[in-house]
């Protein structure tokens, strides 16, 4: 059970590749989607929703892209997920297929749902129950 769509892992995908590869310049929207297979439309969405969160920061012009706002340390995947989840779902998601989404993000997303849903396994309508009643005690 997919906790988070092909969205919000490609942009926790496109934060990292930026980290990677933005040291020396900015990674342009058309370098980025090159990489990881996708077509540019699915991609500044996600992009521009980045840096209106102050996740990312974009530089126009020619040598112009994308580079973190903030240091790597300050931007957690809450931050990202949050910017995803305000970019509408342009559709066609399942056919994108990126080396670093395939084999980091979705794998390390997957290791916290599993984590999240034995966090919810181990919580039973009765504990919520009496949790309840003792919020309505006060």
């Amino acid at each position: 059970m997919p906790l988070l769509s092909r969205k919000a892992a490609l942009a926790v995908a496109a934060v990292i590749d930026i980290a990677l590869h933005s040291r020396a310049q900015p990674v342009s929207a058309r370098t980025l989607a090159t990489r990881h297979g996708l077509p540019p439309r699915h991609l500044e969405p996600v992009l521009q929703a980045l840096v209106r969160e102050g996740i990312l920061r974009g530089t126009r012009g020619p040598h112009g892209g994308y580079a973190l706002a903030r240091d790597g340390g300050r931007i957690t995947a809450e931050d990202i997920l949050r910017a995803a989840g305000t970019v509408e779902d342009a559709g066609g998601e399942d056919q994108l297929h990126s080396s670093l989404l395939d084999h980091v993000v979705i794998p390390v997303i997957a290791q916290a749902e599993r984590a999240f849903l034995a966090t919810l396994g181990r919580i039973n309508i009765d504990d919520m129950t009496r949790q309840a009643e003792r919020a309505k005690e006060k």
